[in-house]
């Protein structure tokens, strides 16, 4: 009976010792589980809002880009109409006979003058015209070319 007695009370203990080393074992595994899922966590939350930091920043980046954009398509339309306005005013008179008669004559004399030296530079480099060539051409068909369109246009 002794036996019986020692067989069961040892049977018993053997299984609460092992049930609390199991549930001890268990707790620890579950513990190291959610630290680790923690610090996963973490890792993703970080990662998260650096994105989030940098889709801020491209977004102002962005916004700042658009207002240099329209910063400069305000100046290039104001340029356009002040161009505009000056070709419209070369031909206008002013009602004053010495000025009128200057400007009709300032405006020939400077496009014949412009001509000779294309004509002379176009012969001197052998049929071949520099960067300050073509920049005086584009000026002078900009004028008596283009100012008469741009006039019509205005109007």
């Amino acid at each position: 009976m002794l036996s019986g007695l020692i067989s069961f009370l040892g049977g018993s203990l053997i299984r609460a010792v092992w049930g609390e080393i199991a549930g001890w074992l268990t707790a620890r595994q579950q513990h190291f589980q959610e630290i680790e899922r923690m610090r996963l966590q973490g890792e993703l939350d970080a990662a998260a809002a650096q994105r989030v930091q940098e889709a801020i920043k491209l977004q102002a980046e962005l916004g700042v880009k658009q207002i240099q954009v329209q910063a400069e398509a305000a100046a290039t339309g104001i340029e356009m109409d002040a161009w505009l306005q000056a070709v419209k005013d070369v031909g206008r008179t002013t009602g004053i006979k010495f000025l009128d008669v200057w400007n009709g004559a300032v405006r020939p004399a400077l496009a014949t003058m412009a001509l000779a030296v294309i004509v002379i530079e176009f012969f001197r480099n052998g049929a071949v015209l520099s960067d300050w060539d073509r920049e005086l051409v584009g000026a002078i068909l900009g004028i008596y070319v283009a100012d008469r369109s741009l006039i019509q246009r205005g109007k």
